[in-house]
């Protein structure tokens, strides 16, 4: 359509103009004029859509990997935590916590170090469709579970193309893998949708906040708010959480999800239970962003649903854009 309306516009403005570019027979035939079309401006391009993981302008949906990664002071610091789109902190055994790092929108080049698989790591999961999931090892009692989850198996068994043993670091907490290698052997995995968060502008209200701490039976997380990096830096048992890459971990946008928390059917082999994260159904949450704390709302009706989050008065809930923590705590602190 566009060359054809381009010909019409040419066309009539050399007919307008034959009688002055012709003046007998004999002179050489007249250039035809060449004429703009003052309609065909391109339009202006829209914008690309926001990464669901992160509000980010990209139109980019890549598969989506997770990683169960350590998180005491044995397996620190941590790699490739400074690329992650989501984090999740999720209480394990003894009172203890272990991360789940979501990567889609961008892959480091080692992850680690990676470690094993929980329970609540399979309802978690299915948000996402059916992503790749790097762990080593779980439960011989927990196999079938994984077996019949919505995920592709890339652990260290399924794949061990994918990882190495870093040096300097001591065995369990130096086994790391190549997030490139690991999406590799899961080509099918599903690429990244919405998951139920919203990014944009802080609503109003909020209450102004320094700090913030979360408590477990055995560990202590303080998000700290800086004013010149424009987000909350962390700290762990008393001590900056700081990234192999360098600098300290931290994100725009902490959510302090509070989720009931009860004893699983699995449990280590001290006897210590496996606590079940309950991420379905409804309940009460923080968000911290842009110095302030917001009191919020979260329901997911379906493990195969995502996660939303909604102000007290109802309106969606908007993340700053960027790398999102989701902090999974108990109401009060469950013991182990």
């Amino acid at each position: 359509m566009r060359l054809t309306r381009m010909t019409c516009v040419v066309v009539a403005g050399a007919a307008l103009l034959a009688p002055a570019a012709c003046s007998s027979d004999d002179d050489p035939p007249a250039t035809r004029p060449q004429v703009a079309s003052q309609s065909e401006s391109p339009a202006p391009s829209e914008p690309p859509p926001a990464h669901p993981f992160t509000g980010a302008a990209t139109a980019k949906r890549n598969p989506v990997l997770a990683v169960k990664i350590e998180n005491t002071a044995s397996g620190k610091p941590q790699m490739g935590l400074k690329h992650a789109d989501i984090v999740y902190v999720e209480q394990v055994e003894g009172g203890l916590t272990r991360l789940m790092a979501i990567y889609s929108s961008r892959l480091p080049a080692k992850v680690g170090p990676v470690r094993s698989a929980r329970i609540s790591d399979l309802h978690i999961l299915p948000m996402f469709g059916k992503p790749a999931l790097a762990y080593s090892g779980v439960q011989t009692k927990m196999i079938p579970f994984v077996q019949q989850a919505s995920l592709y198996d890339v652990s260290d068994s399924a794949a061990p193309g994918a990882y190495q043993r870093e040096p300097g670091r001591v065995a369990p907490y130096n086994l790391v893998a190549s997030p490139r290698k690991l999406l590799a052997k899961a080509p099918q995995a599903s690429k990244a949708k919405d998951i139920g968060f919203t990014f944009g502008d802080a609503p109003e209200g909020g209450t102004p906040r320094k700090t913030f701490t979360v408590r477990y039976p055995a560990a202590r997380f303080t998000f700290g708010w800086s004013e010149r990096q424009q987000r909350w830096l962390i700290w762990q048992d008393g001590k900056r959480d700081m990234a192999a890459e360098g600098g300290q971990l931290g994100a725009p946008t902490i959510v302090v999800q509070y989720v009931k928390t009860t004893r699983s059917q699995f449990h280590d082999v001290n006897g210590s239970y496996t606590p079940l994260v309950q991420t379905i159904g409804k309940g009460r949450a923080v968000v911290l962003r842009d110095g302030k704390a917001y009191q919020a709302r979260w329901s997911r009706p379906s493990e195969e649903d995502g996660t939303t989050f909604t102000t007290a008065s109802g309106e969606p809930m908007p993340f700053a854009k960027g790398q999102v923590w989701v902090v999974l705590a108990a109401p009060k602190p469950v013991q182990p």
